[in-house]
């Protein structure tokens, strides 16, 4: 059959009756218990699954990084996997503080090997789930509820049964009713209570409950009035300890996750950049770094976030998308002229506040706190504006511009963008300056030395400078020495200028550094006219800024 509009194919999914929903009115006040599934979930979601060298160095990331739980393979699923889990436990590679944890589905044979996997291991929990959603019963299994129960609680004997044999080993348990997200409440319930009811668990020993958006199926709010209902309801609360695994099915796995957390979750499953099946699961990343810009230390460290994005590059043959948040090449980047500026005026407000709190427009978070160099927050092509071209400047050479001489060189570059095509670099762009303001190559006027005598308000410039090739001796009488030094081009080379605005700067801090002078010109017919000039003593740099002004007159007429 033939539909003209394929939406009458589906479905919205029922809404929860849960009245006087607490979570919309909640918070994020602390983390939550973090688990890394990158090297099971995520692993086994790669076209090429990591090997043993790719996995032990994904370990020591995850290690590093500060995830306590580490859910390191599917230990059934062959002689690789439990291999691997098995040598971390005989090297010593898994550190005191750290919790491996091993999936297996609800089956005796599989149980059996799971444990014997971390046979000698210190702690560990041992992860199993067995799917329990209509279209699981239904098209799947093939069961009815109580039939689907009894698998749950048969596996829970078995992790008692299990552990009881090697009593070495601090054990923890985690059950997962499966397709939660998709399963009648009521029902996740029942088969949540009937495990509890096996492993006994207490407030100094809890049972972890996972409670899967197996696949996103509605909108966040749907998954958090499920987690809250499960809190309300569930009869040991105190003994549990409910972790999401969200997927990302609709796009808004970091969502229902934040979401959960305000629900009443405890602890967050998820991948580091939201690796998975399917669409992926929860982001790690971008859950934590939320929590930070909100003042909530996530208690995982991104300091260098990309060591972080190289190894899992490299382990998962899987680029991170340059506009991923937090991580991507490109989110703290921005071409537009507008967003440059907006930057380039926060950056300097944050300077001058020299406070604790970070306030910068269109940032979010500080570059810095994740290792990344502000010279890439703005970037030069076509749509950028005065005010990035001027950051650029800034950045690479410690100039600041005056207002006017930032529009009369962004003209120079956003043709030069319009001319290449391309993203412009600082190279590109320190070198269309250099050229433009006559600081390099062939020059009409540059200086060779001078000196000035007189009094104050009586200056006399006595000057040398190459003109046309060879040296010349130039001299001009002002009430100070830029005067003097117009005075001199115009009786002498007939150069006629007036300085409408003048600037400096020190280039850097400290004693030894150089200074920075800008000088803004009007020619005889009008036309307005910059010129710049650095040297070690700033009078010096301020006769090049004059010299540089008249260049622009010699060249452009």
């Amino acid at each position: 059959m033939m539909l003209t509009d394929p939406s009458q194919k589906y479905r919205p999914f029922p809404q929860v009756d849960l009245p006087n929903r607490q979570w919309p009115s909640k918070v994020i006040t602390k983390a939550p218990r973090w688990l890394s599934t990158d090297m099971r979930d995520g692993n086994q979601s790669l076209i090429d699954p990591m090997n043993a060298e790719k996995k032990r160095r994904f370990f020591d990331l995850l290690v590093k990084v500060g995830v306590k739980e580490i859910e390191v393979g599917f230990p059934a699923a062959g002689a690789t996997e439990f291999d691997f889990i098995s040598g971390l436990v005989k090297e010593g590679a898994i550190p005191d503080d750290v919790m491996p944890q091993v999936l297996t589905q609800a089956r005796e044979d599989l149980i059996a090997t799971t444990f014997e996997s971390l046979r000698g291991a210190k702690q560990a929990i041992v992860h199993v789930y067995n799917a329990i959603s209509p279209a699981w019963r239904n098209i799947v299994f093939q069961m009815e509820r109580p039939e689907i129960k009894q698998i749950a609680i048969n596996a829970a004997k078995l992790l008692r049964d299990n552990a009881a044999r090697m009593p070495d080993t601090d054990w923890h348990f985690e059950y997962s009713p499966e397709t939660f997200s998709t399963a009648e409440l009521d029902f996740s319930l029942e088969c949540c209570e009937a495990v509890m009811d096996i492993l006994q668990p207490t407030p100094d020993r809890p049972l972890i409950l996972n409670l899967p958006a197996t696949v996103e199926c509605a909108t966040p709010n749907i998954y958090a009035d499920q987690i809250e209902w499960i809190c309300r309801n569930i009869s040991r609360r105190d003994s549990v300890v409910i972790s999401l695994h969200t997927h990302n099915d609709r796009g808004t796995g970091v969502a229902a996750a934040e979401l959960g957390i305000m629900a009443g979750a405890d602890r967050v499953e998820g991948c580091l950049f939201g690796n998975g099946e399917r669409t992926g699961n929860c982001d790690l990343v971008t859950v934590a770094l939320n929590m930070y810009t909100q003042g909530v230390d996530p208690e995982l460290d991104f300091s260098d976030i990309d060591e972080v994005i190289q190894t899992v590059e490299y382990c998962n043959q899987l680029p991170v998308h340059p506009r991923h948040p937090y991580a991507g090449e490109l989110v703290f980047t921005a071409f537009s002229g507008s967003h440059q500026d907006a930057i380039k005026k926060g950056f300097a407000a944050q300077e001058a506040r020299n406070d604790l709190f970070w306030n910068v427009p269109y940032l979010p978070i500080d570059p810095k706190d994740l290792g990344r160099d502000y010279e890439a927050v703005i970037r030069v092509n076509s749509q950028s504006g005065k005010g990035g071209v001027a950051w650029v400047l800034q950045q690479d050479k410690g100039y600041k511009l005056p207002k006017r001489m930032q529009a009369d060189f962004s003209k120079v570059v956003q043709a030069l963008a319009d001319q290449s095509s391309r993203e412009l670099n600082a190279a590109d762009i320190s070198a269309a300056f250099d050229d433009y303001y006559h600081q390099t190559g062939d020059q009409a006027y540059s200086l060779i030395d001078y000196h000035e005598s007189g009094s104050a308000g009586d200056r006399i410039f006595t000057g040398k400078i190459v003109h046309e090739g060879g040296e010349r001796s130039i001299s001009g009488r002002g009430n100070g020495l830029i005067s003097s030094v117009l005075a001199a081009l115009r009786d002498e080379l007939g150069v006629v200028l007036d300085v409408a605005d003048y600037n400096e700067h020190a280039i850097g801090a400290g004693t030894d550094v150089n200074a920075a002078a800008y000088v803004e010109c009007r020619t005889a017919d009008g036309r307005t006219v910059f010129g710049i000039g650095t040297d070690s003593d700033v009078a010096t740099a301020s006769v090049k800024a004059v010299l540089s002004a008249a260049n622009a007159v010699a060249v452009r007429g």
